[in-house]
Parts: structure tokens; C-alpha cells; sequence
């Protein structure tokens, strides 16, 4: 086991000596990478260490997918092999790998806006968040790392608070990330994100009102259900795997507590 004060220090240099597009392909540094394993669940480093220390909403994903962990791996390289600093490297590995694509993040923004996360920071839209130089929005997953359960990417199976390894991750990285950001507001994306976060309500680290959970993760693969959120698509015209209901009602939730703390001027 790598403990928290030493991990970055451990993995990074592995991370730079790897070779090719994919630093998890390289033969003579992917177990060097393995963070810990539990039978059919491992977890691999990725440089997500990087905590943007004025952000005022935290994007809760449940861990980073195949793609971006090679996104960062490659990102932090390039840092480190030109010299940069740790701090730079990570930065520049959380940037590019978190929600880059512009459908999910163009989704992100129109669902934000559509429960009132732009009037609680007082902007005319949530788009204007998304600037590298004010970093006013920290992306972090559930699980820090990537999971893969048999080799594929973690979707929630096993339970992640019955899973030793994965609770103790989210007792220690996104614990941390709660300790540093107590004045954030925080989106998780879909309900695995919701428990990780619950849990840490439950553990005295963030006060409920701060969670806005009950949005849906705003990927293309979800498509049908970001519809039903911004209602977009007639209810009608929904398939039967989209409860419409239980979505508008997480929506009226939302838009709420948003408008609770607004009123209070609870927010960073």
C-alpha cells in the first residue's frame, strides 16, 4: 500500500518513464501503475491529485474511465518531461481529462442553467465557469483512480461503501477534497457520485444542503434521460427505461435547495 503523503511521489516518475500513447500499455511500467488490487477490482494511478482550492461547485463523477486516465498519464509526461513542477504537471493532467468533451460539457452547462446554478454564482451562464485561469469549478470522481472491475471500467458494482478498498478511497481522497472545499456547492452526476457524497454528509464532512444531487450524468450515452431533464423531448415520445416523473421531481428538488441557497447566500 502507498500511503496518501507519498503517492503522487511514488507513481509520477513511473508515469514519466512510460513510452507510447498509452502509459497503461507499456509493459515495462503498467504494474508499476497498479495502485491497489482486490480480486477482480483494481485500481490504477492516474494524476488526479490536483484540487482547485477556490472553486466555488464541485462535479463529482464515480471515477475516471480508461480514456481519461491515459488523457492524464500523457498530460502530466509532458509537464515532467520538460521540467515543469509536480503542482504544474497535475493541474495540467486534471484540466485536460476532466469533462473535456464539448457535448457533455455543452449538456453540463444547459442542465446547470436550467436549475439555477448560474443565478446562485450570480452569471449569466454556468459556461463562463469553465475557464482554466479562474478554476472556479474542481472536477473529481467518487474514486479518485480508475477502477476496473475484470478489466473493465467501474459502474458501480460492486457497492462502492461495501468494497473496502473503494470506501477507503472515498474516506481519504474525496475526503480530503471535502476538507479543503467546505464552502463549495457539490453536483454529483447520477446516484453512485450521491452516496459517495452522502457518506461523507453522514461522516460530519459536508452539510447536506451542500449536496445538489438528482441530476443525470450528462454524457451522450444518456441522452434520453438529459432530454427528459431539460425537456427537450416530449414525455410522450420517452421510452420506458426514462422514468419522467422521478426525473422532473429530482429536478423541482434541485432547483429548491438551489433557490434555499441563494436566499441564504450559502455559497463560497
Amino acid at each position: 500500500m502507498v500511503e496518501q503523503n507519498s503517492t503522487r511521489q511514488h507513481f509520477l516518475p513511473i508515469i514519466a518513464a512510460a513510452k507510447g500513447a498509452d502509459p497503461y500499455s507499456d509493459p515495462r511500467t503498467r504494474d508499476g501503475l497498479v495502485y491497489k488490487k482486490d480480486g477482480a477490482v483494481e485500481v490504477y494511478y492516474s494524476p488526479f491529485d490536483h484540487i482547485a482550492h477556490r472553486a466555488k461547485l464541485v462535479i463529482v463523477g464515480i471515477t475516471p474511465g480508461r480514456a481519461q486516465a491515459i488523457n492524464a498519464a500523457v498530460a502530466a509526461r509532458v509537464q515532467i518531461q520538460s521540467d515543469r513542477s509536480t503542482e504544474d504537471a497535475l493541474r495540467a493532467a486534471k484540466l485536460t481529462a476532466s469533462f473535456s468533451g464539448g457535448g457533455t460539457r455543452n449538456n453540463l452547462v444547459r442542465m446547470m442553467d436550467s436549475v439555477g446554478l448560474n443565478a446562485l454564482f450570480n452569471i449569466v451562464s454556468t459556461a463562463s465557469l469553465f475557464t482554466e485561469a479562474g478554476e472556479q469549478v474542481h472536477f473529481t470522481s467518487a474514486l479518485r483512480y480508475p477502477v476496473f472491475v475484470n478489466g473493465e471500467n467501474y459502474n458501480g458494482n460492486p457497492h462502492m461503501l461495501k468494497t473496502p478498498v473503494l470506501r477507503e478511497m472515498i474516506e481519504t481522497y474525496l475526503a480530503e477534497e471535502a476538507r479543503a472545499l467546505q464552502g463549495a456547492v457539490w453536483l454529483p452526476l447520477g446516484p453512485k457520485p450521491a452516496i459517495a457524497l452522502q457518506h461523507l454528509a453522514g461522516l460530519g464532512l459536508l452539510r447536506p444542503e451542500q449536496i445538489l444531487d438528482g441530476m443525470p450524468h450528462p454524457s451522450g450515452a444518456n441522452a434520453e434521460r438529459v432530454a427528459a431533464f431539460l425537456g427537450t423531448k416530449p414525455v410522450d415520445q420517452l421510452s420506458a427505461k426514462t422514468n419522467a416523473t422521478q426525473i422532473m421531481a429530482a429536478k423541482k428538488n434541485l432547483i429548491e435547495k438551489i433557490g434555499l441557497l441563494e436566499s441564504q447566500g450559502d455559497v463560497a
